[in-house]
């Protein structure tokens, strides 16, 4: 994963759009409310995104996170899966996968976000995937890595999935992906 940049930099507005997408249809957000809430300015969204078009493309974006998650052979892809995610959520405070999450409505931006978490995560593993139904194991595969992100959000303040070391979350859930890797 790329560094964040510094604080109230792209990290921040990338933050405060996914949420202001989320929560409001696309025609009602607008980049000085995106601005205001990770506290820069408009200009500052014009300058590094270009508009809120460009600004919605980079929030329904999942390939760097899929670059970064499948950047390892099949054989440990399970445990890399878990220790990339981990991982990111611990140095950003951020989960890579989760927005998705929230594109489960029926506006025409949520079924863009879900096309694009399809095509660049879950279809992307598939074709990785060898042996029978690569689409079903990588959809249940990623609904695992969901499930970790969910739970680390859950439990984020005193959680013991927060406390643990990264390794031990791997040896517990990992196998658990590679079997389902696997096939």
């Amino acid at each position: 994963m790329s560094a964040p940049a510094a604080p109230g930099g792209r990290q921040a507005i990338l933050r405060a759009a996914r949420r202001a997408f989320a929560l409001h249809p696309y025609a009602e957000v607008t980049l000085r409310g995106v601005a205001a809430e990770a506290d820069v300015s408009a200009s500052l969204i014009v300058k590094l995104f270009g508009s809120k078009e460009q600004l919605f493309d980079a929030v329904t974006d999942f390939s760097a996170a899929a670059d970064d998650l499948f950047a390892a052979p099949l054989d440990g892809l399970g445990r890399h899966l878990v220790l990339s995610l981990v991982g990111v959520r611990r140095q950003y405070s951020t989960d890579p996968l989760l927005r998705v999450v929230f594109a489960l409505g029926k506006d025409d931006e949520r079924t863009v976000l879900r096309d694009r978490f399809r095509a660049q995560v879950t279809d992307r593993l598939a074709a990785m995937l060898t042996g029978p139904e690569p689409v079903l194991r990588a959809e249940l595969v990623v609904g695992q890595l969901l499930g970790l992100g969910a739970t680390s959000s859950i439990h984020r303040i005193g959680g013991r999935s927060e406390q643990a070391d990264p390794e031990r979350i791997a040896d517990l859930y990992g196998p658990c992906l590679q079997l389902l890797i696997d096939g």
